[in-house]
């Protein structure tokens, strides 16, 4: 099972690259998880979205500072949003639990009454239709709020864990008709190191994926590494640089490195760090000169929907 959760996790943490898309061209959604999760969180992302080049984000609905969020995709309904499937509540202090009632989702929940802390724990006792439970709960909740969704996608990959819970994943798409975030295909490596029975399910569901006429990304990068700012701003930009021709999509964290979210996680320089650098004039510039055109998942949509 630890080999599992390291594979899930290197599924969104790694760059991988796959065929380009039709046109030869380089699309990219720079995209912010975890709104939500904190009002910090809440201010870096839609400043980066506002003020920068992020074009979209993802919301963990069963988190404290969710209500914020909605409020502000309500008032700015041009902007580009998810819903961060969340199964898990990883940090020591600051824990949330599901948003459906607790008795219909038992197996999700800790002795404490919190989701699972981690990918593991929720592999290891979920069942399958109690997850169905929880993740159409967040879905709802969030079209009951009144937020624009535009596409789902995992928190730390929890839904790519066990070949049921992937199902339980896709299923949503279609019942919401909203677009997943997924790969269009796993390259060898990815097949050596998923589970068989994962990569064989996985072949399945992405071609369903593809049949219904949902988008799918060629690749999906994420970074954690890097000791410092420079760091980590130089790894994105080699990035920008390496971006294949195709649909992609890079993942960031934003906030700002306050009280709150130095309080809640360890991460708080890094996602500071990441709103700085993707609003920095000279990042946008680069993008430019490198010919990366910049889209949301709603304009991802349309785009397949015509063929590209």
């Amino acid at each position: 099972m630890k080999q599992l959760l390291a594979v899930v996790t290197a599924c969104i943490l790694t760059t991988t690259t796959f065929a380009a898309g039709s046109d030869g061209k380089k699309y990219l959604i720079i995209h912010a998880d975890d709104a939500g999760m904190s009002h910090s969180v809440n201010r870096g992302t839609l400043d980066s979205m506002k003020n920068g080049v992020v074009s979209s984000a993802s919301i963990m609905v069963p988190c404290p500072w969710f209500k914020e969020f909605a409020e502000i995709a309500r008032e700015n309904p041009t902007l580009d949003y998810g819903i961060h499937l969340t199964l898990n509540s990883e940090w020591e202090n600051y824990r949330w639990g599901p948003v459906a009632q607790p008795s219909k989702v038992p197996s999700l929940i800790d002795e404490e009454g919190y989701l699972w802390d981690n990918v593991q724990q929720v592999a290891l006792n979920a069942k399958a239709a109690e997850v169905a439970i929880e993740l159409r709960a967040q879905i709802q909740r969030a079209l009951d709020f009144g937020v624009p969704l535009t596409h789902l996608d995992t928190h730390m990959g929890a839904v790519l864990s066990r070949p049921d819970l992937f199902e339980v994943y896709t299923n949503l798409a279609s019942e919401f008709n909203l677009p997943v975030m997924m790969l269009r295909e796993f390259d060898e490596q990815r097949k050596r190191e998923y589970p068989a029975l994962v990569v064989e399910k996985a072949a399945t569901l992405v071609k369903k994926l593809e049949d219904d006429g949902f988008p799918l990304l060629d690749s999906i990068s994420q970074f954690y590494g890097g000791d410092t700012h420079e760091e980590r701003r130089t790894q994105y930009v080699k990035s920008l640089q390496n971006l294949e021709p195709g649909f992609s999509q890079l993942i960031i964290h934003c906030g700002y490195a306050d009280d709150e979210l130095r309080a809640i996680t360890s991460s708080a320089e890094r996602r500071n760090g990441d709103r700085d650098i993707f609003m920095e004039p000279q990042i946008a510039k680069l993008i430019e000169s490198l010919g990366i055109e910049v889209i949301t998942w709603k304009q991802f949509r349309e785009m397949k929907a015509e063929g590209k």
